[in-house]
């Protein structure tokens, strides 16, 4: 069943043209990796299904407009991690981590014992056991995205946006956290991600969706999209992959490749197929 679905959406931004034409749909219960190099429009997609930018186009989030939902049930369906978040005035993690029940809340509604056990579970997730009264200003890069994590853990929404959550985070913690959206998905969550490695994308997204230029240009499951020729097209690097049976997709990049001898995209939407 389709959950989300973007109709031939294009943002602009300060009169720049940042997307154009996109077309996606995602069923529930999938995990969506969302990738393409630096300006490519992928930051830029996730807030406009959040509502949060303007855009042309139809976006619906289980068959209604996304902007037809009112902030609080939207807020239920839909959590939206950004990137390298952060505050500028103080908060317990407590919290901060208990403002992604606001919308399960009425006005001035006190949060319950059952709101704070959800919290101190989401803490656990992500590896923060004891941090509750420490205040989030006190903490590393790594430690408050983790604690937005956990927050965004806590909302329980149906759909996950996810804008390079683990870009801060050591590798343990990287694998750690996306181990739990994994079990998050096999319980019936959906989730679209923004990825910056391609063979993390690769071992956990079901599907994968390259942004370049603000176009979707290709889309599929991971071993059919990172080819060595669309990395090359695509990220600017040689790279052999390796599809071992049983074992996750391996990319080994060998050299940067210039932007005049990358060889033309054959994809119909890319920019480089097109005449100038």
């Amino acid at each position: 069943m389709t959950l989300l679905s973007v109709d031939r959406v294009h943002v602009t931004l300060d009169g720049h043209q940042i997307l154009s034409d996109i077309d996606v749909e995602i069923d529930a219960g999938s995990w969506v990796g969302l990738v393409g190099p630096n300006g490519s429009g992928k930051t830029t997609l996730l807030r406009a299904i959040g509502n949060h930018i303007p855009f042309e186009g139809s976006i619906t989030l289980d068959g209604r407009r996304v902007e037809a939902w009112g902030d609080q049930a939207r807020a239920r369906r839909l959590a939206y991690v950004r990137q390298a978040a952060s505050l500028t005035f103080d908060f317990t993690v407590e919290e901060l981590v208990l403002l992604g029940r606001a919308p399960h809340r009425g006005w001035l509604q006190s949060y319950r014992t059952s709101d704070r056990a959800l919290v101190r579970e989401a803490l656990s997730m992500v590896d923060l056991e004891g941090f509750a009264d420490r205040s989030v200003l006190s903490l590393s890069g790594g430690e408050t995205q983790r604690v937005f994590l956990a927050q965004a853990l806590v909302q329980e929404a149906d759909l996950l946006l996810l804008d390079e959550p683990t870009s801060h985070l050591d590798v343990h913690y990287q694998f750690a956290f996306m181990e739990q959206v994994a079990a998050l998905v096999e319980r019936g969550r959906t989730v679209l991600a923004v990825f910056h490695d391609l063979e993390l994308a690769a071992r956990y997204a079901d599907h994968l969706l390259v942004l370049q230029g603000g176009r979707l240009i290709s889309q599929g499951t991971p071993a059919s999209v990172l080819t060595p020729k669309r990395i090359a097209e695509v990220f600017g690097m040689e790279a052999t992959v390796d599809r071992s049976a049983g074992g996750p997709l391996r990319i080994e990049y060998r050299t940067p490749v210039s932007n005049e001898s990358r060889p033309p995209s054959t994809d119909p939407e890319s920019p480089t197929s097109r005449p100038s």
